[in-house]
């Protein structure tokens, strides 16, 4: 019975390490139980799961998931927190959180995609913009050029209607004043 929960265990893990953009390794101790469901309802606004489990199970899993190099993150008491949309937006949560209550809460370490984070690489993610906003600074890093190429182009026949148009009030003003064309 006791295996068979641990196989479980193993396996629901597996999915979610697979499923997971970016893991967060982190070291909970000296958190109470009130803090860690307080971090628990801020990462799932986040879009994000915190799930204490035992070392050794978690290396199983990760193996059995082809992620086995998170193993390397987990050391001690342990917590992973899991991100399945926007990698930035956990690691903003997380670091706001802990920032916001001066909780002893470690970052140890992440994966994201098949690439180890040390801690200072995770909380370096913390300070990248969000992925609407880098969306649409590179939108209008895209347009720039395009709305100069417009300008450039456009230059000549503004240029030639300006020249039309003041030829036009010349004739205009000259049949007005009874004075004689010139051609």
């Amino acid at each position: 019975m006791l295996k068979e929960k641990k196989n479980q265990i193993v396996e629901k893990l597996a999915k979610e390490l697979s499923r997971g953009r970016i893991i967060i390794s982190t070291n909970y101790q000296g958190l109470t139980a009130k803090q860690m469901a307080e971090l628990r309802k801020t990462l799932v606004k986040a879009g994000a799961q915190y799930h204490v489990i035992k070392n050794t199970l978690t290396c199983f899993a990760a193996e059995k998931a082809g992620k086995a190099q998170i193993a390397t993150t987990i050391d001690g008491p342990t917590a992973l927190a899991f991100g399945y949309n926007d990698g930035v937006e956990l690691v903003q949560a997380l670091s706001q959180y802990i920032k916001s209550t001066g909780l002893p809460l470690q970052i140890r370490g992440g994966l994201l995609g098949d690439r180890i984070l040390s801690s200072e690489e995770v909380l370096s993610l913390a300070s990248l913009p969000s992925r609407q906003v880098l969306i649409s600074q590179l939108v209008n890093r895209l347009e720039a050029p395009l709305r100069n190429l417009h300008s450039i182009l456009s230059a000549p026949l503004q240029g030639l209607f300006i020249v039309l148009q003041r030829r036009i009030e010349t004739i205009h003003a000259a049949e007005a004043g009874g004075l004689p064309k010139n051609s």
